[in-house]
């Protein structure tokens, strides 16, 4: 089969602020090979996405993704591999292909698994699928009594693990910072797993991140996640080696393998989270994964949007009995809730599981997308590019 049609899709919540909650936006792909639909998701902008798959070539080394994917063979895992490759070389100029990529990718395996009728992460070489551990992840309140009644909330909900990020964490005294962590292990009480999301505020200042160490072995945190900027490799490295019980977590900027690599070579991280709407989809996240556990290093999935993108970025390490911590979208807004109708839900061990069906398993919901989609023409030199395309015929 080939590759007929790629759609792109823009959601958006009515308003959209500047907190630092992914949920508010998507960007859904649409594919259709061999006459079988799949979806993927971009964790991305999506109208700069959107123009990096239509958008005219600048050169040899800078086509639109259109040029490079539409049309193409679609019949073995490898042609997937080796589209992420010519995507790599022929779009090399255009920074924003990985993310636009990432969706296409994320949907070519789930029209693959829907062919054979297997999941996904069987394609990606996994026998059977464990399951994960949620962490509710969320934000820090604005004050400390808001991060306390948000913790207790995903506690009340039998979590077992809690993330709280972003928001306040980093820009205020160390004082503030004491308080929200405080706050949030009060609320969670003193059983459950609490992770702490610095939201890559310090940096590469590691004596300020080196600051914050005592306050979080005071609340027992399991981790501190991107203290600083992605590619801040030294910076990693130069906090890991003082930061005592406190493990380093990052990862979710790596556009590709190759960063993810020097994160754990060079940064020295204990948790390699990866985001598969952004690294390039499915395939270099499992790359990814096997580097890691050949290294002791855990993986871990990121996601902070719909329940499409939450089971696509657990197929990568679906199989690793070892490595079950996962994140878990504890609050995201309505336009990534509404958009599936398959959700999946913590069992009565507050675990998860992928679906056990062909693809990625997720039945989407045409009148949640509906509800939220953007309408959006691109034009250029008199020439119309992009349309919002329409969701059924």
């Amino acid at each position: 089969m080939t590759i007929e049609a790629i759609d792109f899709f823009y959601l958006s919540m009515p308003t959209v602020t500047d907190a630092g909650d992914g949920s508010q936006d998507a960007l859904l792909v649409r594919v259709v090979a061999g006459g079988i639909t799949g979806w993927g998701e971009c964790e991305a902008s999506p109208l700069t996405s959107i123009a990096a798959y239509v958008c005219p070539m600048s050169h040899g080394a800078c086509k639109p993704l259109r040029d490079v994917v539409l049309g193409k063979p679609l019949a073995v895992p490898e042609d997937i591999a080796a589209l992420a490759a010519a995507v790599e070389l022929e779009c090399m100029d255009l920074l924003q292909a990985a993310h636009s990529w990432s969706g296409i990718e994320m949907a070519l395996w789930d029209i693959l698994g829907r062919k054979r009728g297997q999941p996904a992460y069987q394609l990606l070489g996994y026998k059977r699928a464990y399951p994960k551990l949620p962490y509710a992840s969320q934000l820090f309140g604005d004050t400390p009594q808001e991060t306390l009644l948000g913790c207790r909330s995903a506690r009340e909900k039998n979590f077992r693990a809690v993330k709280c990020g972003w928001g306040p964490f980093g820009r205020g005294s160390l004082k503030d910072d004491r308080d929200h962590l405080q706050a949030a292990r009060e609320g969670i009480g003193p059983d459950c797993r609490l992770l702490i999301d610095a939201g890559q505020i310090f940096r590469e200042d590691v004596d300020a991140a080196a600051a914050r160490i005592a306050m979080l072995e005071e609340v027992n945190a399991g981790w501190l996640e991107e203290p600083f900027l992605g590619g801040a490799y030294d910076a990693y490295a130069g906090l890991a080696a003082r930061s005592g019980n406190i493990r380093l977590a990052g990862g979710e900027a790596s556009h590709n393998f190759h960063m993810a690599r020097q994160l754990i070579d060079y940064g020295k991280v204990s948790f390699i989270q990866i985001d598969c709407g952004r690294i390039g989809g499915l395939g270099p996240a499992k790359r990814v994964a096997d580097y890691a556990s050949a290294r002791g290093v855990t993986y871990v999935n990121h996601t902070f949007t719909s329940h499409l993108a939450l089971c696509a970025s657990i197929q990568p390490y679906a199989g690793l009995e070892r490595d079950v911590i996962c994140e878990y979208p504890f609050a995201p807004k309505s336009v990534a809730y509404d958009m599936t109708e398959t959700h999946l839900l913590p069992n009565a061990n507050g675990e998860i599981m992928v679906p056990d069906a062909p693809g990625l398993g997720i039945t989407m919901s045409e009148k949640g997308i509906a509800r939220y989609l953007v309408d959006v023409v691109i034009a250029a030199k008199g020439e119309e590019l992009y349309r919002t395309p329409r969701l059924a015929d």
